[in-house]
């Protein structure tokens, strides 16, 4: 059966914990989108071609969680040939026999915007900013400048900018704990299955 969950949202949103949990709690596949951008962003040099000759040993890069990675991949997802030379892997995967989780910033929007389940995950500023400062430390305002400045990049870019999808259902984090977070979309998500597996 092909059932793709599609969770986007902006950086430290919580999208990757839910998304990493939805598959483990469903048996779906899962794919942080993210990574692969963090991957070519860390990689240097040209990131079209970068993009174009991935390899697993990329993505397995210990350095990829970094705040640097992470504005990296911001930079280089702005990019529409890098996009180009990612999309196809994406929308493979996200459409394999099993079901996926796909978890990014315009998996709804454009690389599936045939999911079956399509989550905007989303939280303050001020609250995604404490977050990342937890897990890279820092100056707190510092990392908040930068959460502001990567969301007005991606927000704003020209090729497939973040934003929730019509059809998505939004989910604000910003007064949630994780467990409640994940309760409230794997509700949705166990109704949408079933759904699916009821039809001929």
């Amino acid at each position: 059966m092909i059932f793709t969950v599609a969770v986007d949202g902006p950086a430290a949103a919580g999208k990757g914990t839910i998304g990493r949990a939805l598959a483990d709690r469903f048996g779906l596949a899962h794919l942080d989108t993210g990574l692969l951008y963090r991957a070519v962003g860390a990689r240097g040099g040209d990131p079209v071609v970068a993009a174009q000759s991935l390899t697993p040993a990329d993505l397995a890069r210990d350095d990829l969680r970094t705040l640097a990675a992470g504005e990296a991949a911001s930079r280089v997802a702005a990019i529409p040939a890098v996009r180009a030379a990612l999309t196809r892997f994406q929308r493979e995967f996200a459409r394999r026999d099993g079901g996926a989780v796909l978890d990014g910033r315009d998996i709804g929007t454009v690389i599936c915007p045939e999911a079956e389940v399509k989550l905007f995950v989303t939280a303050s500023p001020e609250v995604r900013a404490h977050r990342r400062w937890l897990e890279v430390g820092g100056d707190q305002e510092q990392v908040l400048a930068e959460v502001r400045a990567r969301d007005l990049r991606d927000t704003s870019r020209a090729d497939a900018p973040l934003k929730a999808a019509g059809d998505a259902v939004t989910l604000d984090t910003t007064m949630l704990s994780i467990d409640d977070a994940v309760q409230r979309a794997a509700d949705l998500v166990r109704a949408r299955l079933a759904r699916a597996r009821a039809r001929p």
